[in-house]
């Protein structure tokens, strides 16, 4: 009796991404087309590392040969995660050999990653498995200036929210604490600001301490809204990258002790009244000069993550899928797919994987970079050289009703932890300290008739 012809399975796991529906659709159109079958399991790992092998539908390209137009999964999603129990994770690969499936493409991001790494050393070989790198984060460790897929939608998206954003912000004279996703890396948030003109972003890797006061950010933001109200606006828009979050001190979020975990035991940072908290934490800062300016807390996350991709998020991942399938009916294994230079790359598991954390490196933003650089010199921020200029200084000072050198006493540490913080990068190789944030040294005093003025 002959055997089945084994057959090529999808799954897509962790949270949603624009331009998951063209990798399905790419990769079903390539190995239908070499006559194998391919089957999507639905909702990621959740059944079958349950062994259930009912939720599997048969991917032709007569169903799917329109579905690279649209968000979503077509095949459903889940975070659901084999590999915390020993069962679950022989269950998967179980399921998948009574499924007779021996090539298996996952899409996903950092925690799908490892999860297909640990399905590829437990089949052992029974089973070849290619991952497909997705996050609208943009943090997997790709090498420099290659995106991961969703991400320049997201942004794309994310840009049309703000400035709608920024103009509702002057119509009606307040500010918006925009919170954008990004778990580790802040990208995304820089991404959308800097494309926007916001009026400032605060992302994690402007802070390398293990441990970020909540104070910090809240005195950036405040001194940023004084700063602005000394020009006569009462308006902006900052962007806050939800990765500050995991940076706080324990302290300074005790609410959140009991906060919902995932399956990989991420705390679900879009659930996360964050910009509240951050909001209410500022108007209590700025009360303390008289000052109440309308703070609108908003969270963007889930508006950008099933939207339709855009043409180079739906192009990219199309290549994608191509060449995922294509490399596992060629006999690869054991890789995540990119592309680079418009040739085929193939990222071995063992080359990828931090075997400390589990998981992908992380690319962090490089704030010694000159893309960071522009970023940061168009941003509304207390500088050093307005604590270097007694005229810029005392209406600053005038606004928030204190005088000049409790203003200095009060903000000053920002511009010298700031230096701090940039010193260290440049001599850990990260860039050169920006120019324009001066040298370290505070001014000394300030003479002359203004010095005295409030």
């Amino acid at each position: 009796m002959s055997k089945a012809p084994k057959k090529l399975a999808i799954l897509v796991a962790g949270g949603p991404a624009p331009g998951i529906n063209s990798v399905i659709a790419a990769a079903t159109i390539r190995a239908a087309s070499e006559g194998v079958e391919v089957v999507g399991v639905r909702d990621g790992f959740k059944w079958i590392m349950r062994g259930d092998v009912s939720k599997v539908e048969a991917l032709t390209i007569e169903n799917i040969s329109r579905i690279h137009f649209r968000g979503g999964s077509y095949i459903g999603i889940a975070r659901d995660n084999p590999t915390r129990d020993e069962e679950h994770l022989e269950n998967t690969v179980t399921s998948l050999l009574r499924l007779n499936v021996d090539k298996l493409i996952t899409i996903g991001g950092d925690d799908t990653a490892y999860s297909a790494l640990r399905v590829e050393q437990k089949a052992d070989g029974r089973i070849r498995v290619a991952h497909v790198p997705k996050t609208i984060d943009n943090d997997l460790a790709l090498p420099h200036g290659i995106p991961t897929f969703g991400y320049n939608t997201a942004r794309h998206l994310g840009v049309q929210m703000v400035e709608n954003l920024m103009v509702d912000a002057m119509t009606t004279s307040r500010w918006y604490f925009i919170i954008s996703m990004g778990r580790k890396a802040g990208h995304l948030a820089l991404g959308i600001g800097k494309a926007a003109g916001a009026t400032l972003t605060l992302v994690p890797e402007e802070f390398p301490d293990e441990v970020l006061r909540l104070r910090h950010v809240v005195d950036i933001l405040a001194g940023a809204i004084v700063k602005r109200a000394s020009q006569g606006r009462t308006d902006g828009v900052a962007i806050l990258a939800e990765g500050l979050l995991e940076r706080m001190h324990p302290d300074d979020l005790a609410i959140l002790q009991n906060v919902e975990r995932d399956a990989h035991g991420n705390i679900r940072l879009a659930e996360v009244t964050f910009g509240e908290i951050v909001k209410m934490a500022v108007q209590q800062r700025l009360a303390e000069f008289n000052l109440a300016p309308i703070i609108v807390a908003k969270n963007i996350g889930y508006e950008l993550r099933c939207a339709d991709p855009i043409p180079f998020d739906m192009e990219y991942t199309r290549d994608l899928g191509y060449l995922a399938a294509k490399y596992l009916l060629t006999g690869g294994n054991g890789a995540m797919v990119s592309v680079q230079n418009g040739h085929f790359v193939p990222l071995r598991f063992d080359e990828i994987f931090d075997p400390v954390t589990n998981r992908t490196k992380v690319r962090m933003v490089d704030v010694g970079s000159e893309y960071f650089e522009i970023a940061r010199s168009y941003m509304l921020r207390l500088t050093r050289d307005d604590f270097a200029d007694p005229h810029e200084l005392a209406k600053f000072a005038s606004t928030a009703g204190i005088s000049l050198d409790e203003f200095r006493d009060q903000f000053y540490y920002l511009i010298e932890q700031d230096m701090l913080y940039r010193t260290r990068e440049a001599e850990l190789g990260g860039g050169e300290v920006l120019a324009a944030a001066g040298d370290d040294s505070a001014p000394e005093s300030f003479d002359g008739p203004d010095a005295e003025a409030e």
